[in-house]
């Protein structure tokens, strides 16, 4: 366990994966019936399952999405096209099942959960609904910190909680989703302090965005940039720059790899808390596949920065965790053919000659 006292935070420890289990798990893949290789990446994608379970035969098991929401303070500033009442109205849209990510959930059999972790407007009780709210929205981050460090510490409590009740449901295949106007903004500032790449890199549309709102955006981050020289260890950009959502995602991505999951990572604000992830935690990215690789600026730059492939380019920029729900029938055929497909000696098929 590591320990972050101004955080009030402990972080759970994740392990490599077994690399002796390699070797084991190429030849299995290489005796299915079938020419050397002819399943492309899809054999690369059962190697890392394997290696992630730490089993030759995998077997993946109620697969979930969570979705974490919170809302922004920086949205007060004109960074997005939508207003942040939006965060509430569509956490409502969720919980009366007309978001994407519900439609996609449930056509592809995965558990959908819905948490608030800091909404500005509070939320009416509702059965879909987990709350676990840190604050009524983070601060404007142009002129002070978006989060106190306690807060910080809460949220990504509440993400490690969330991973954990699933792990007990069974759970060993997981995705994380967010909805909170402004949190491309709070991911741009996160991924420029970390990665040390220029913010024009790591902008975007957004919710969309025209040039003149881009420019007007990038003009907002620059300074709330500048505002904060100090920030440079993992949680402190994460609590500089970060919301209650983001906060979440890290600690899910952390108690999700050290619970051994395979872990469906999603688009541009899911990578970013998976950066601040993986500065706490390098292990972390030993258990994600990548599910897409997003329309949002600076998103191919921070699967370079995990060196993660991502298996669909659909020009997406959703978010809600849609990208992984997207990607989870090419998780689940590829554990299906290394659990299930016939191997050239139990066929009693020849295989090429070496």
């Amino acid at each position: 366990m590591t320990h972050y006292s101004d955080y009030a935070l402990t972080l759970p420890p994740i392990d490599a994966p077994d690399e002796a289990l390699r070797a084991a798990l190429q030849a299995a893949i290489d005796d299915k019936t079938k020419p050397l290789g002819s399943l492309g990446r899809l054999e690369s994608l059962a190697l890392r399952i394997g290696m992630i379970r730490g089993e030759t035969v995998p077997e993946l098991n109620r697969p979930a999405i969570i979705v974490f929401a919170g809302d922004h303070g920086v949205a007060d500033a004109g960074v997005s096209a939508f207003p942040a009442e939006v965060t509430a109205q569509m956490v409502l849209n969720f919980l009366n099942g007309g978001a994407a990510i519900n439609v996609f959930t449930r056509l592809h059999g995965m558990a959908l959960e819905v948490v608030d972790v800091g909404v500005r407007a509070p939320l009416p009780a509702s059965a879909g609904l987990v709350n676990c709210r840190v604050a009524n929205g983070t601060r404007n981050f142009v002129e002070q910190a978006a989060m106190t460090p306690a807060e910080t510490g809460a949220a990504i409590n509440v993400g490690i909680a969330r991973v954990l009740r699933h792990a007990q449901q069974g759970t060993n295949v997981i995705g994380f989703g967010e909805m909170g106007i402004a949190n491309t903004s709070a991911a741009a500032c996160v991924m420029s302090r970390l990665t040390g790449l220029p913010l024009d890199a790591c902008t975007g549309r957004g919710t969309g965005l025209d040039d003149a709102g881009v420019a007007r955006k990038r003009d907002i981050l620059a300074r709330a940039l500048a505002a904060h020289p100090g920030a440079s260890a993992p949680l402190d950009v994460l609590a500089t720059f970060g919301g209650f959502e983001i906060a979440a995602m890290t600690g899910a991505f952390l108690a999700a790899a050290a619970s051994r999951m395979v872990i469906l990572v999603d688009g541009f604000i899911a990578s970013a808390a998976l950066l601040v992830a993986a500065r706490i935690d390098p292990n972390v990215l030993h258990y994600c596949v990548y599910s897409h690789c997003s329309h949002e600026q600076g998103h191919r730059a921070l699967l370079a920065e995990f060196g993660g492939e991502p298996l669909l380019a659909l020009d997406l920029r959703l978010g809600e965790g849609t990208g992984a729900a997207l990607a989870w029938p090419l998780v689940a055929s590829a554990a299906a053919f290394l659990r299930e497909m016939a191997t050239f000696s139990g066929a009693g098929v020849t295989n090429a000659s070496a």
